[in-house]
């Protein structure tokens, strides 16, 4: 014979269909650093940056030049120059349809942006890769867009200032990839026989040919907090050494420690520093 309590009907437990109206898309983010769940509005108050751990988020080129200019000062050049697939470049998907793919999801022509603006009313030439546009690496047309920022410092004779973050080369472009970077270096010797302060800053991550050629030859190197920034990645050194590497190697602050660089800045006093520099360069009766 059945026990009573066997007899008793469970409760019904009804589930409400989730809303998607309830929650806005886009409303909350995780931080990938602490795993604070955050309103996207603190976030983005807070210049991109986690207000719990600073753990700085990635943002696009134009947001970077925004955040440093002054309002309204900025004029793009050269922005409409396409890359082209002189290789024929196929792997699991054809290069020109890796580049529609990321001018679509960007609204970007490339993975870098560069024209001239004022800091504190400093005209300055400036720049900044989009590390959303594959991977922010340097083709043919990213490395000659750099060469001519060099070239517009030169000639109007006024500081330069580079975001980088970047992959490195762009395979799909192969040994033409590669040559961006002697090409850049030559471009930047020449704004530095002309005594022209170049600022170079890194952020994460900065790698490959990019952090190999002019990203680490800044005359002042400046690094957000937490940058990965080195030539190869850290996996790659360990197989290749069969070593474990230093805690926080490759990081901004592992490089400060080591001279590698010679700031930490966080996103919000970018301005400041970088206005502070060139108040310094070109207005102190020190300056050369």
């Amino acid at each position: 014979m059945a026990s009573w309590f066997s007899k008793i009907k469970p409760p019904r437990i009804v589930t409400r269909k989730k809303n998607t109206r309830d929650v806005p898309e886009g409303l909350w983010s995780k931080c990938p650093d602490c795993g604070e769940i955050l309103m996207q509005a603190d976030i983005e108050k807070n210049f991109s940056v986690c207000p719990k751990c600073n753990y700085h988020f990635k943002i696009s080129a134009r947001e970077r030049i925004q955040m440093v200019l002054d309002d309204g000062s900025f004029t793009e050049i050269d922005r409409e120059i396409q890359p082209e697939d002189p290789l024929k470049f196929k792997d699991s998907k054809r290069y020109p349809d890796r580049v529609k793919a990321s001018q679509k999801k960007t609204g970007e022509v490339e993975a870098f942006i560069y024209g001239s603006g004022k800091i504190r009313n400093h005209s300055v030439v400036i720049g900044a890769f989009n590390f959303e546009f594959m991977g922010g690496s340097m083709g043919s047309v990213v490395g000659e867009k750099v060469t001519r920022a060099f070239e517009l410092a030169v000639q109007n004779k006024q500081p330069i200032i580079l975001f980088s973050s970047s992959g490195g080369a762009r395979m799909q472009e192969g040994i033409l990839s590669l040559m961006q970077l002697a090409k850049c270096n030559a471009a930047l010797a020449q704004a530095r026989s002309q005594h022209l302060p170049f600022i170079s800053v890194l952020t994460d991550p900065t790698t490959g040919g990019v952090a190999a050629s002019f990203a680490t030859l800044g005359d002042i190197i400046l690094a957000e907090p937490k940058a990965l920034i080195g030539f190869a990645g850290p996996r790659v050194i360990e197989q290749t050494i069969k070593q474990k590497l230093p805690e926080g190697f490759q990081r901004s602050e592992f490089l400060l420690e080591h001279g590698m660089i010679d700031r930490i800045v966080h996103r919000r006093d970018l301005r400041h520093t970088i206005g502070n520099i060139l108040t310094t360069i070109l207005v102190s009766p020190y300056a050369a």
